[in-house]
């Protein structure tokens, strides 16, 4: 049931969601969330159709605000707000109201959508696009326990990474981090498997995909080994490589689909690791309401130096490799001998996260240039090296 409302009032649009429900012959409400999605015209409908796919996993009202701040003096001075209701047929098994604010309404979202939050039930804000600098700090933002954004619809990736380090909150998160989860799970399953020191590692993957740098800051952030990016024709991660004394753990997905999976002394195994869509991303990410501190560890874990070093040294969509290092372990002689793996070392808060050691940096001309961080003899002389010879895994979503 769709019902349309111009130049309308939050009290019309719930009395419209009550009606609506009642025709629909479901006076209760079932909803276990509120997803705001902030968008506009131009991407409203891909956006729309993915919250309701993920509606099907998670029933949630769904508020789409679509900011039209409008073009001329007369547009912009004027506040009006339509609405659309929609219940049942292709809205999944929530409800959806989408708001167009016009003119000067536009810069008060959040007073529009405050009266139409469900009572005692979480908020998550998403951005498909145009974050803002600070999600926890925008208006919209302040109301929800969680907030998503995706690094990979900006202009500049990896230097829009560094700002969500910068402006980290807890309730943070990113669908460039989602996107390598089964990665992470695969990758984390494959050393409980095969317990070796691990000395180095080597990621694979489009040019400028943030999901890229995410996973080599998390690699060397939970193994402490320097992680070696290299630029491939994609689509998306194409592989990973672990050296390890024994030989190379590799994972290798050059389809996009379907990805190899090669451990010394085993047989070759396949792996589903498909690309997923954005539907799925969100779906994902509603199942966890609490702090991703794996994620805020990996984002602050020299992402700055990352970014720079992409920036100034590689041409945008240019061929070259870069690396994510680790400082250089004053008393390697001290550390553990590689017979049996530890434990799987438990993902760090974000206060042990921003004591992580400077010395992380990316760059990369083409060949074999790396940039080590200007911070790392200082960074290994100021303490002992942590042990890292744990195996990277964490719960997975």
């Amino acid at each position: 049931m769709n019902i349309d409302l111009t130049d309308t009032t939050s009290g019309r649009i719930n009395s419209a969601l009550v009606k609506a429900r009642r025709a629909s012959g479901i006076p209760a409400v079932g909803m276990v969330l509120t997803l705001v999605i902030v968008t506009d015209e131009g991407n409203h409908y891909d956006a729309l159709k993915a919250a309701s796919e993920a509606s099907k996993e998670h029933p949630a009202r769904t508020l789409v605000i679509i900011k039209r701040h409008g073009r001329s003096p007369r547009d912009r001075a004027m506040a009006r707000l339509d609405a659309e209701v929609r219940v049942g047929g292709d809205t999944g098994t929530g409800e959806t109201v989408l708001l167009r604010l016009h003119g000067e309404l536009a810069h008060h979202a959040h007073s529009v959508v405050l009266p139409l939050l469900l009572p005692d039930a979480p908020v998550v804000v998403w951005w498909p696009e145009d974050a803002p600098d600070t999600p926890s700090q925008d208006l919209l933002g302040q109301l929800a326990a969680r907030r998503i954004t995706d690094a990979a619809a900006t202009e500049d990736p990896v230097e829009n990474l560094g700002l969500r380090a910068d402006s980290y909150s807890p309730g943070d998160t990113d669908l460039a981090w989602t996107r390598i989860t089964p990665w992470r799970s695969v990758l984390a399953a494959a050393l409980d498997q095969r317990h070796a020191r691990i000395t180095g590692a080597t990621v694979e993957g489009e040019a400028y995909n943030p999901s890229n740098e995410l996973l080599a800051l998390w690699l060397a952030e939970r193994l402490g080994v320097p992680v070696e990016r290299k630029v491939s024709e994609g689509p998306g991660l194409t592989a990973v490589r672990l050296h390890t004394e024994d030989g190379e753990i590799c994972l290798d997905r050059a389809d996009g689909s379907l990805a190899k999976l090669a451990m010394p002394g085993q047989p070759d195994r396949h792996v589903a690791l498909h690309r997923r869509s954005t539907s799925e991303l969100i779906a994902e990410e509603l199942r966890r309401l609490d702090p991703d501190e794996a994620y805020a560890a990996a984002v602050k874990f020299g992402v700055h130096r990352l970014s720079k070093g992409l920036s100034e040294e590689r041409p945008h969509g240019g061929e070259g490799s870069g690396a994510v290092e680790t400082p250089e372990p004053a008393q390697a002689a001290q550390a553990p001998e590689p017979a049996q793996a530890p434990e799987a070392a438990q993902a760090p808060g974000p206060e042990e996260a921003e004591e992580a050691p400077e010395g992380a940096g990316g760059a990369g001309a083409a060949g074999s240039r790396t940039a080590r961080g200007t911070s790392a003899k200082k960074a290994a002389g100021r303490r002992q090296a942590p042990d890292r010879s744990a195996n990277p895994k964490r719960s997975t979503k």
